[in-house]
C-alpha cells in the first residue's frame, strides 16, 4: 500500500572553475544554493575591468532543481491514486534536494569565520528562517483553521528545515576541511542518525544529519568533477539509467514507503528493523548520487532564457510553499476529482512549474528582498578590515 505520510549538436565551452575565495560578498540570494561561480570584482579593481559573470551552469542547475521541487510537491496529493505519480514522485525526491545540497556544499568551500561571511550567513539564512517560520505559522493558523498552532523556532515547519540545515552545515565547513576522511565520516554520522530515534524533532536534526553527506560531497568536489559529468558518454548513459530508475520506482511504489526519501525519521519511527538503517542510508545515498550525476550531465552550460532565474531560487523555494500547503488545506484535490486523471496531473505539473518560475523572477525578488536579503547594517559592528578597504577605495 502506498504510504500516506508526506513532508511538511552545439559546441560548449568548458565549465569555468569556481573561485576559492570571495573578495567581496555576493548577494544573500546566493546563500541558498551557491554563490557566484566567479568572484565579483574587488572595490579596488582596475578601471575598465569587466565584472565577472555568474556561471550559467550552476544557475541553470538551481532553476531546474527548484522546478523539480515544485512539481514533486504538486504530485504529492496524487500519489495515493496514481502509481505513475508515485513513481515520478519517488524518483524526483531521490535527486532534487541532494542536488541542491551538493551545490550548496560546493560553494561553501571558501567559508570561514570571517566577519563579512558570518554576516551573510545571518542575513541570508538565519533571518529569512525566522521571518518565514513566523509567516508559515500565521498561514497555517489561518488557512488550516488551526488558531492554536504554536510558534516554535526549534521545530521548522515544512520547507524551512533547509535553512536551518544550511546554517549548521556551513558553520561546520572548517571542520570538514580539517578531517582526513570527510565523506566516510559524514556517512557514518548519517547512518547513526537513521538508527537514533531519540534525536527528536528539534531543528529537524534527523534531516540535517541524514542529508549531511551530500553537503560534504559538495565541499570535496572540484570543477573537473562537474566536467566529468558533462562528458558525452555520461549523458548517453544517463538516459537508460533514468528510465531504469523510473521503472524501478514504478515497481516499488506499492511496496515501499516514500517516507524513506524524506530522511526525517529514524528506522524505528518508520517501523523498520534497525539493520535497515545502514542498508537504506547507503543504498539511497548511492542512488541519489547516480541520479544527481545524470541530472547534472544534462544541465545546459550556456546561457538560457531561464538562467537569470537561478539567482532567485530561494524565493521560489520558500514562497511556493504557501500555495503547495494551501492547496491541501483548502481541499482543491478533493473538490476537483478531474485533477486525479492524466490530463489533470499534467495540468497540475504545468501550473507548479509555472508558479515557481514566476516566483523566481526579478519583480518578486524586489518585492520580498526585505525578508530574503535584509541589509541590517544597524545590527552589526563595523569590521576594521572593511573600513580599511573602504578608505583605500575612496582614496583611489
Amino acid at each position: 500500500m502506498t504510504n500516506s505520510l508526506r513532508p511538511h549538436g552545439y559546441q560548449r565551452s568548458p565549465l569555468p572553475p569556481a573561485r576559492e575565495a570571495e573578495p567581496t560578498a555576493p548577494t544573500p540570494r546566493d546563500e541558498e544554493a551557491g554563490h557566484r561561480a566567479t568572484a565579483p570584482p574587488t572595490p579596488s579593481a582596475p578601471a575598465g575591468q569587466k565584472p565577472k559573470q555568474r556561471d550559467a551552469f550552476f544557475d541553470n542547475a538551481k532553476y531546474l532543481a527548484i522546478v523539480l521541487v515544485a512539481m514533486a510537491h504538486s504530485w504529492e496529493p496524487l500519489t495515493d491514486t496514481s502509481r505513475t505519480a508515485e513513481a515520478l514522485y519517488m524518483t524526483v525526491y531521490t535527486l532534487h534536494m541532494p542536488a541542491f545540497i551538493l551545490i550548496s556544499g560546493y560553494f561553501s568551500r571558501s567559508f570561514d569565520m570571517r566577519p563579512d561571511r558570518l554576516k551573510r550567513l545571518i542575513t541570508g539564512i538565519a533571518v529569512p528562517y525566522v521571518l518565514f517560520e513566523v509567516a508559515y505559522t500565521f498561514f497555517k493558523r489561518w488557512a488550516d483553521d488551526d488558531p492554536t498552532y504554536d510558534f516554535s523556532l526549534l521545530d521548522p515547519w515544512y520547507l524551512t528545515w533547509f535553512l536551518v540545515a544550511l546554517f549548521v552545515w556551513r558553520l561546520s565547513t572548517p571542520i570538514w576541511k580539517l578531517v582526513r576522511w570527510p565523506v566516510p565520516l559524514s556517512l557514518a554520522i548519517a547512518t547513526l542518525a537513521s538508527v537514533s530515534p531519540d534525536i527528536g524533532d528539534d531543528l529537524d536534526l534527523q534531516r540535517l544529519l541524514q542529508f549531511l553527506p551530500f553537503f560534504v560531497i559538495g565541499l570535496c568536489m572540484k570543477p573537473e568533477h562537474f566536467q566529468l559529468m558533462r562528458r558525452r558518454e555520461v549523458r548517453i548513459a544517463s538516459v537508460p539509467i533514468g528510465l531504469c530508475a523510473l521503472l524501478f520506482a514504478y515497481w516499488a511504489a506499492p511496496r515501499m514507503s516514500s517516507a524513506w526519501f524524506y530522511h526525517r525519521d529514524s528506522v524505528q519511527e518508520l517501523g523498520a528493523p534497525p539493520w535497515t538503517g545502514p542498508v537504506m542510508t547507503l543504498a539511497l545515498f548511492g542512488c541519489s548520487m547516480v541520479l544527481v550525476a545524470c541530472f547534472f550531465s544534462w544541465v545546459p552550460r550556456r546561457k538560457m532564457w531561464f538562467t537569470a532565474l537561478g539567482a532567485g531560487t530561494l524565493y521560489g523555494y520558500l514562497l511556493h510553499g504557501f500555495l503547495a500547503k494551501g492547496s491541501r488545506f483548502w481541499g482543491w484535490f478533493d473538490d476537483y476529482q478531474w485533477l486525479h486523471k492524466p490530463l489533470g496531473e499534467i495540468t497540475v505539473t504545468v501550473i507548479a512549474a509555472s508558479v515557481v518560475t514566476v516566483l523566481c523572477t526579478s519583480p518578486v525578488q524586489r518585492a520580498f528582498r526585505f525578508a530574503m536579503e535584509p541589509k541590517m547594517a544597524w545590527a552589526f559592528k563595523k569590521d576594521p578590515a572593511e573600513q580599511a578597504r573602504s578608505r583605500t577605495t575612496t582614496a583611489a
